[in-house]
């Protein structure tokens, strides 16, 4: 996935072009119906801005899914050529697994597990670092998006606050664990961790679809 420079924003605080997804950010985060979209170089993104949201859009993801997921006009849509995460498991605890799957596409960037004795919420903070990890080695400050409040918070305080206890049968989940807080405590990241509308947009793309 290419590394977005320049953000367009069509319908936002201020549209125009940005350069850093933190000054976008600043434009769109709470605004009903942003739209916005990042850009590898300047003139891609002065190219875009004096055209229409949504040609680029249906461009990146495909017309059926950009319908979906703008069909409501006074709903933002997710950035596109984000990474989704997502997390399953079978019991509390119980089996568990994670992945994460482009949003553009709906293939599979990676997929872990499974794994005995897990919960979903530390699948879900580990499908969180491990998308960050994989997207720093590939130089790409692209969106993650999570359903998952608490697996966002666990990441923002870079501890897994399970209750969960270690044992045999889980050893090795726990060495993952300890292996994602670290990472987080000695890098920083680019790419905004952001919820998944799960109202709005349908269930999240990295979803297993076992409920």
């Amino acid at each position: 996935m290419g590394k977005n420079r320049f953000y367009v924003v069509w319908s936002g605080r201020k549209p125009g072009i940005y350069s850093s997804w933190e000054a976008c950010r600043a434009m769109v985060e709470g605004f009903e119906g942003a739209r916005y979209m990042g850009f590898e170089t300047r003139a891609k993104a002065e190219e875009a801005y004096a055209g229409h949201f949504s040609d680029y859009y249906r461009k990146g993801v495909g017309s059926q899914k950009a319908k979906l997921l703008g069909s409501n006009s006074r709903i933002g849509v997710p950035l596109p050529g984000s990474l989704t995460v997502d997390a399953a498991c079978s019991g509390n605890p119980g089996v568990m697994e994670y992945r994460g799957v482009w949003l553009d596409d709906g293939s599979e960037l990676f997929r872990m597990g499974p794994y005995p004795e897990g919960t979903v919420n530390i699948g879900e903070f580990l499908a969180i670092v491990h998308g960050l990890a994989l997207l720093q080695q590939q130089g790409s400050d692209v969106a993650v998006y999570t359903d998952s409040m608490t697996a966002m918070k666990w990441v923002r305080d870079c501890r897994a606050n399970t209750k969960l206890q270690e044992n045999d049968l889980n050893k090795k989940l726990f060495e993952y664990i300890r292996r994602a807080e670290s990472w987080l405590k000695k890098n920083r990241y680019p790419n905004p961790v952001l919820k998944w509308n799960t109202k709005h947009w349908g269930e999240i793309p990295a979803d297993y679809g076992r409920k």
